[in-house]
């Protein structure tokens, strides 16, 4: 019997056609899509989409093994029409209805768009990397097309794969075709695996996000395939293996903790070709896998696929995810499907569109071309002329827009970029004298409170005025934008290390003809700047590279800088107060803290992060920190971040205030919140110079 079963499993295996592969992509979709709706229910179902790939990898293969081509040319455009026609008029209309959509509720949606963008010309993956998108953040779940990261991978391993099935002899059946792409896809698949491998405990970005480390899970099923062909003895031994058990194996991977991520996707990957081998006539799974319902949810798994998280995410600007509504957005995220497979998908990619391949390509562009216009159009001259809300972000003040109701500062005559605008300094690279009488309160001989750093620094010039209130102090603030403070080096962002030396030394000159008792108050992104997940780190020329290594290097070379600028401040009798890692808020989007038209007040939930999240991502940073102020006398550290928590959450709004203008600035009144404590902690540095307790 044994016999008979892998003898019609090759003849399967040999087909166009095998409508167990659909089920199995029915499978992959509705684990991606249950852990879509509740990550609590089915932790890991995200892996559906590593499963997918493994099945891309197969199919493709054979349905280029033995296909008839005149000529290379034949060959590859035959390809690529094949593809345009399968991927690229279901994406179209996803981007194109669901961007006017997400238009009507979101009145900033150009990350969206953006992504929608991109993810036409295959490369949304690659714009979310440079996002540094964390695709588990609650962030992710806002964007409408996050989720086309997985198309933006596939398209881009079809952009070399075509040329590795010719240029081997494979789709040509050469003597050593199949062995040539067996060998040649076998090393790449090794290089990318330990690519990924590497990649994802230092920068899951891009292990997650970017094709180089992908393609091993795509070439897995095309080796598997090859391995049918030449190698009987693999296809009989894994025809042994029960594929229930296989499926088994699977789900309970997908329950496995997210500490074992990178596990469990090489887990995954492995047990879905296990699967594919595996499953043949006369077994239960075969029989589940080929039922036409089950088989009919794989056909329309692409459609399905691109709606469902649109459904899902439109959701969650709108009425939210409950277990009332959950019914009907599966209702209408398989109707959407349904519409898009028999109305799109098949009549468009089975049809003769233009009579010739090459009029295929070139109107297949051109349309996507005018389509990205549209999108142009939504995100700039339409920006927010769609949106069906009532704006209520005006109610948070914005950094740039703070004026000193005590010293009469305004803040954006404070701050520059490497931008011409909002760019006090109008590009220049040291500090003028009109910049120093703008940003300074007053000319005296009281002690001076120096405010330096990026925009957090800007974040907080509301403290600048309550502290100018005592007249106990003169005031300065500085920010620019990106520019950790204290600088240490050369930066790829202009004119950095310039500007922020020159406020070291114009701030210490002033220091030193003034009384006793000066501060500079650093306050930077620190998170971002020596986070391992940051993307400022990259800013510095000396440590650029990516990887953890470097960003304890730069966070050294931090230290030591603000050592030899404490050193500098003793000589003035000045004192240097490093601000520590405040919470950070991922995703944060004061729209969704209003109440409109289209959000019931159930849906008004302002983010909360977790707080032990928070504090293990700044624990390396506020270690160093505290260390540094334990060896040098006269610096302090300010850390206020239990002002905007409680013992298991941060929160970015308080008693209906926003503490936050965005997901890591503060707000005017976030700043004022923390004023007196930080005051205190001057009085305190002053009254007893460094014998109690010297953090806050």
């Amino acid at each position: 019997m044994m016999s008979i079963d892998i003898e019609e499993n090759k003849s399967a295996i040999k087909s166009r056609y095998r409508s167990e592969i659909d089920g199995l992509r029915a499978f992959a979709v509705v684990t991606v899509i249950i852990n879509h709706f509740n990550k609590d229910i089915l932790p890991g179902g995200y892996l559906g989409v590593d499963i997918f790939f493994v099945i891309s990898g197969f199919v493709i293969t054979s349905s280029l093994y033995q296909r008839p081509s005149k000529n290379f040319k034949d060959f590859i455009s035959g390809f690529y029409e094949r593809r345009i026609k399968r991927l690229v008029p279901a994406l179209s209309v996803f981007v194109f209805i669901t961007s006017i959509a997400i238009c009507l509720f979101n009145p900033i949606p150009n990350v969206s768009l953006q992504t929608g963008l991109t993810s036409l010309f295959g490369l949304s993956n690659i714009y979310l990397f440079q996002r540094s998108t964390d695709y588990f953040a609650q962030s992710t779940e806002l964007n409408v097309f996050t989720h086309t990261w997985s198309l933006g991978v596939e398209e881009q391993f079809y952009i070399l794969f075509p040329f590795l099935i010719w240029f081997s002899g494979f789709s040509r059946q050469t003597k050593n075709g199949s062995r040539n792409l067996f060998l040649t896809v076998g090393a790449l698949t090794i290089a990318s695996l330990i690519g990924f491998l590497y990649l994802y405990p230092i920068k899951q970005s891009a292990a997650y996000f970017l094709m180089p480390s992908r393609f091993w899970e795509i070439a897995s099923g095309c080796l598997l395939f090859i391995g049918f062909q030449k190698r009987k003895s693999i296809e009989y031994l894994l025809a042994k293996i029960p594929p229930l058990m296989v499926l088994a194996l699977i789900v309970g991977v997908m329950y496995l903790p997210m500490s074992w991520a990178a596990a469990s996707t090489v887990a995954v990957v492995a047990l879905s070709s296990v699967l594919i081998a595996s499953l043949r006539k006369q077994t239960t799974a075969f029989t589940f896998f080929t039922n036409p319902k089950v088989v009919y949810i794989g056909l329309i798994s692409y459609s399905l696929y691109l709606w469902h998280w649109g459904v899902l995410s439109i959701s969650r600007w709108t009425i939210g995810i409950h277990w009332w509504s959950v019914p009907f957005q599966i209702v209408l995220m398989f109707g959407l499907a349904n519409a898009s497979y028999l109305w799109i998908e098949t009549p468009l990619r089975k049809g003769n569109w233009f009579g010739k391949r090459w009029k295929t390509l070139m109107i297949g562009g051109g349309l996507l071309v005018t389509l990205s216009a549209g999108l142009v159009a939504l995100s700039k001259p339409l920006k927010g002329k769609l949106y069906s809300g009532e704006d209520f972000t005006n109610t948070i003040t914005k950094p740039l827009e703070f004026k000193g109701d005590i010293t009469g500062r305004i803040a954006k005559d404070c701050h520059s970029s490497d931008s011409k605008e909002n760019d006090a300094l109008v590009g220049a690279n040291k500090i003028t004298t009109q910049f120093i009488d703008n940003c300074l309160s007053a000319k005296s001989e009281r002690p001076l409170v120096a405010f330096s750093g990026d925009s957090h620094s800007l974040a907080i010039f509301p403290i600048s005025e309550v502290i100018a209130s005592t007249s106990q102090y003169d005031v300065f603030s500085h920010s620019r934008d990106g520019c950790a403070f204290p600088p240490q080096g050369e930066t790829n962002r202009k004119y950095c290390y310039e500007v922020q030396s020159s406020i070291i030394k114009t701030m210490i000159d002033k220091m030193k003809r003034r009384s006793s008792g000066s501060v500079l108050v650093a306050t930077s992104y620190l998170n971002s700047h020596f986070g391992y997940g940051g993307k400022h780190r990259f800013q510095i020329k000396k440590y650029s590279e990516r990887s953890r290594n470097t960003v304890d290097k730069n966070l050294s070379d931090f230290i030591n800088t603000s050592k030899k600028l404490a050193s500098k401040l003793n000589d003035a009798n000045a004192s240097l107060i490093l601000v520590a890692p405040l919470p950070q808020h991922p995703g944060f989007n004061a729209e969704l803290c209003s109440p409109q038209w289209f959000r019931p007040s159930i849906r008004i939930i302002c983010q909360k992060t977790d707080k032990d999240f928070l504090q293990k991502q700044r624990k390396h940073i506020l270690e160093a920190m505290n260390a540094l102020a334990m060896e040098v006398s006269n610096i302090y550290i300010f850390d206020p971040f239990d002002k905007f928590c409680d013992k298991k959450n941060c929160y970015v709004v308080k008693e209906n205030t926003y503490l936050y203008s965005d997901s890591d600035h503060l707000s005017k009144e976030g700043a004022i919140m923390i004023s007196t404590d930080l005051l205190s902690m001057i009085v305190h540095i002053n009254s007893s110079k460094g014998h109690s307790n010297k953090n806050q």
